[in-house]
């Protein structure tokens, strides 16, 4: 029973760390605004790529959801904070954190995948706040370079962290056996 209190607390401390990173990269880091509708580029879906490559699926979505939509209340797109949650959480269920490394088949999919749900959520999101489907298009390239720069940016520093084991330094902290199977 502690093991599995120990590892939901650990999940969380990590959680916090990460909505914390998230949060500092996305706002602070390559921080570029687009043209039309006040958006931005930014390299924190790499770093929420990470979170769902290591943490449990609940633990990851709050973690990307919280430090990605509290960018945008901090940034000045506060319209943007309750849309950004419900895509970034989407985008973290592509994920799978049940494997011994970061970099899977599954995983180098799933930042594909959770591209598509960027580009075509705040597409949405744009259409329903500017009343049309012709005014979102022109933010369609600036997400795509964000996505794209995103998941290369997360395969590049998957594959470095992978190279040092941290998943399975991580694992005993994690798991309610205390990494054992």
């Amino acid at each position: 029973m502690s093991g599995n209190r120990n590892g939901r607390t650990a999940s969380g401390v990590l959680a916090a760390m990460f909505a914390a990173l998230i949060f500092v990269v996305t706002a602070y880091v390559l921080h570029i605004p687009t043209p039309a509708t006040g958006g931005y580029i930014h390299l924190g879906d790499s770093i929420l790529y990470l979170a769902a490559a290591i943490l449990p699926a609940p633990f990851a979505v709050a973690a990307g959801g919280i430090g990605e939509a509290l960018s945008d209340a901090m940034t000045g797109s506060v319209a943007y904070a309750l849309p950004t949650l419900v895509i970034k959480s989407a985008m973290v269920l592509c994920f799978s954190a049940a494997a011994d490394k970061i970099i899977t088949k599954r995983n180098i999919a799933a930042a594909f995948f959770a591209g598509i749900i960027c580009v075509s959520g705040y597409y949405l999101t744009e259409a329903f706040f500017y009343h049309s489907f012709v005014s979102p298009l022109v933010e369609i390239p600036a997400n795509l370079v964000q996505a794209g720069a995103s998941a290369a940016i997360f395969l590049l520093l998957g594959g470095a962290l992978d190279g040092i084991r941290l998943k399975n330094r991580f694992r005993p902290l994690l798991t309610p056996s205390g990494g054992k199977k």
